[in-house]
């Protein structure tokens, strides 16, 4: 049903509004990534029954893919144009986007977890199964090392340097960078490649993909998003839950506990410091903390 929709879509585009090819790729872009996203969290969702509650909630999608708020406003755009023509075709009597509001173009943060509810999300896995003890290993390592949820899906095991403490992690721009992990996420991981991994049947060209679906392929984007929103119910934490948020927490964890703001840079990969320094503001305390302890004339 999308594919026939998205298809009259591209005619429009390229017939009766004459917009660019680069244009009318990047808006058939756009709305197959709604489309897969609506088509993976609400199946049976077409584009005639969506809502604005669907749209908002694909926003949140894009928004923890840590895109800039132009490329977001830019995929707004996109689905905003579909609907739009969907409308004038007749399909839809009601446009679900023209509320729809585009990001704005400072950055916002999203919820971080505390400390407590952090063992919360953990605790509600079923470590008897083996997609607990993947899902354990993958949060695990999320956490420990703040990693971006497409970092954490392609990485490899040939990047894995457990006995040293390392993980080699490709980030933005194709850019490698060296993370320190922690003991318990080490240890899941040699749990779930001991006792979950080594008896998959992998596919071929995957091998050295670490995290795998039940069908030993990697796995995608979503598929972690969904994962977390399931043990976020089970746990009880009423916060809107995205991978992001364990990057998130990680950083805000590390800078709350006082830690050198150009290391919590390195390790989560900014390229500029400035990135890094938005985390200072969600405890004011260790600000005050920091003014106390090192400012000369304090309290003077």
């Amino acid at each position: 049903m999308w594919e026939a929709y998205i298809k009259g879509f591209k005619a429009y585009m390229q017939l009766e509004r004459s917009l660019s090819d680069n244009t009318v790729e990047a808006y058939q872009h756009d709305v197959a990534m709604l489309s897969q996203y609506v088509q993976a969290v609400h199946s049976g969702i077409d584009p005639t029954n969506i809502e604005l509650r669907h749209l908002k909630e694909f926003l949140g999608h894009i928004n923890e893919m840590e895109l800039a708020a132009g490329s977001q406003a830019r995929i707004i755009s996109g689905v905003k144009s579909f609907f739009r023509y969907l409308l004038l075709e007749d399909v839809i009597k009601v446009d679900p986007s023209e509320l729809l509001e585009s990001p704005k173009m400072q950055r916002t943060l999203p919820d971080f977890l505390s400390i407590e509810e952090i063992d919360r999300l953990f605790s509600a896995i079923d470590h008897t199964s083996p997609k607990g003890q993947r899902n354990r290993a993958m949060l695990e390592t999320l956490y420990s090392c703040g990693l971006r949820v497409s970092e954490l899906i392609n990485l490899m095991i040939s990047n894995l340097y457990l006995d040293v403490g390392f993980i080699k992690v490709l980030g933005k721009g194709n850019k490698e960078r060296l993370v320190p992990i922690g003991g318990e996420a080490v240890r899941q991981i040699k749990l779930y490649k001991d006792h979950v991994r080594s008896h998959m049947k992998i596919k071929p060209g995957q091998e050295d993909i670490l995290f795998l679906n039940r069908r030993g392929a990697g796995l995608s984007r979503v598929m972690v998003f969904l994962i977390l929103k399931d043990l976020t119910q089970k746990a009880g934490i009423k916060k809107n839950i995205h991978p992001h948020v364990l990057r998130h927490s990680f950083a805000t964890h590390l800078v709350e506990a006082g830690a050198d703001l150009r290391a919590v840079q390195e390790m989560l990969g900014h390229k500029s410091i400035t990135t890094t320094e938005i985390y200072t503001h969600l405890d004011r305390g260790y600000l005050r903390n920091t003014l106390e302890r090192y400012h000369p004339r304090y309290g003077k």
